[in-house]
């Protein structure tokens, strides 16, 4: 009951809005409001939005307006400062739901009994508790499993382009990818920022479909919501994700789609606010946004649960040099990269894996986590991979038959790495022992005097022509 009476004591109105331009509103002659306090908008006619302070100056605040601005004067609203960030109820509950940018429902079942409420900022991970991130996660996609391992407490992006198959492939993940160990509990926290109305009909059958949506919780930010929405949008997700793994001791995948359409929501707050604009228009502190986002996967010490991430972000004009993808390279431990050359030759997934890297692949795969021969697999099949796609420029210029005995191998190898390792069905999932065989498969197209990044040991008990048939 006290602490009923100090926050309705800590809550403050005012009638002094002076100015709306876009999501912003600006409200004068106030005092003792916080950066980040929630804020609730009360129009001339009594309807009730919600916003959050942005900017907090002596005497006066910018507030960003969740819903639309349409309505609101400068005589009429009024403005009540809650004395409290923005927190969200956190439940075990939420999995199997679907909610909207805000976290409200939208599947018709009403709202979850929540277990406790949850700053959306998170608490920031004392890089003292933080563990190395160990233990490798499956998706069942061969060119990542196989060639850029993905590890739990991992945050590993997906670089793709309009018109890739980015969707396709975040729904596949979160419907296959599992963790070793039967008393594992494993959950899917799936974010979209300004998908269509189709993309978000996809994602919600085929979720359904495939019965993966029980241990799937999904936040979905439409193209038509408002804009200032996808700002919270990633972050009432990983505030999900925090309780789930550090309170229910679950791994946790968060999938992030897509970051640049949240990138463009930053940058519109930013011209509205009439900051200095940084690269290409983009806020000077995107980086610094970016990072409070990413950093928030990972392992805590004495904790059970991980939370690993797979943000996906289109490139605008394919451009790997622009500030997204760039500033996102810094931040992460490597990047899967789709190519629409690929796509164009009907590979899906279309995964380049020469420019891929996955920089703490190596922590989570050898004997006793995938298999001892994983990674000198991974790296002849890329060494042998990245000849034959030489030689392939090659003919182009001198035509094939030019070409050694030696080098035909390797250019068949090339072709058929793309057609059968890195290609494989939009449901099929296969397992790592799967993979190593098919790359095993593939390796004795060459000579074994040409697997000189493989361990001779491995050779005698791997290669196809030693197995006992």
């Amino acid at each position: 009951m006290k602490a009923l009476e100090e926050h309705k004591m800590a809550i403050k109105e005012y009638t002094s809005v002076v100015g709306v331009a876009g999501p912003l509103m600006t409200v004068d002659n106030v005092s003792g409001v916080s950066y980040g306090e929630v804020v609730e908008i009360i129009t001339a006619g009594g309807e009730k939005r919600t916003g959050q302070v942005l900017d907090a100056m002596t005497d006066k605040v910018v507030v960003q307006v969740f819903e639309s601005t349409s309505g609101l004067d400068t005589k009429n609203t009024r403005v009540r400062f809650l004395g409290e960030t923005m927190k969200i109820p956190v439940s075990e509950n939420v999995l199997g739901r679907i909610f909207d940018g805000a976290g409200r429902p939208i599947d018709g079942k009403g709202a979850p009994i929540p277990e406790d409420r949850r700053d959306i900022e998170g608490e920031p991970m004392n890089p003292y508790a933080r563990e190395f991130p160990k233990d490798v996660i499956q998706t069942g996609i061969s060119a990542i499993d196989g060639m850029n391992t993905l590890v739990r407490g991992q945050k590993l992006p997906i670089f793709s382009g309009a018109g890739l198959p980015h969707n396709e492939l975040a729904a596949q993940i979160a419907r296959q990818v599992s963790v070793s160990g039967e008393q594992e509990e494993f959950a899917v926290v799936f974010a979209a920022m300004g998908i269509t109305a189709g993309e978000a009909s996809f994602f919600r059958k085929d979720f359904k479909r495939t019965g993966a949506l029980e241990r799937i919780v999904s936040f979905i930010n439409l193209a038509d919501d408002p804009t200032i929405e996808r700002i919270i949008t990633p972050r009432i997700a990983l505030t999900t994700a925090e309780f789930l793994a550090f309170d229910k001791n679950m791994h946790v995948l968060v999938i992030l789609t897509d970051l640049t359409n949240y990138c463009e929501a930053l940058r519109e707050i930013s011209a509205a606010k009439e900051e200095v604009p940084g690269r290409r228009g983009y806020p000077g502190y995107l980086y610094t946004d970016l990072s409070t986002l990413y950093e928030r996967a990972g392992r805590i010490k004495n904790k059970k649960g991980t939370i690993t991430q797979i943000p996906i972000l289109s490139m605008p004009g394919d451009d790997m040099t622009h500030p997204i993808p760039d500033l996102t390279g810094y931040i992460t431990e490597g990047q899967i990269v789709l190519s629409r050359q690929l796509h164009r030759k009907e590979v899906y997934p279309p995964i380049d894996v020469l420019p891929c890297l996955s920089r703490l692949m190596n922590q989570g795969i050898g004997s006793g986590k995938t298999r001892e021969d994983h990674s000198d697999v991974s790296n002849q099949s890329y060494a042998a991979y990245a000849e034959g796609r030489d030689l392939r420029d090659l003919v182009a210029v001198v035509g094939e038959e030019a070409l050694t005995e030696r080098d035909k191998k390797f250019l068949e190898f090339a072709e058929r790495f793309e057609s059968e390792f890195v290609n494989q069905g939009l449901s099929e999932n296969r397992t790592i022992n799967d993979t190593l065989e098919l790359g095993w498969e593939l390796l004795s197209i060459l000579d074994k005097r040409d697997l000189k990044r493989v361990d001779p040991k491995y050779i005698e008990k791997y290669h196809p022509d030693h197995q006992v048939s």
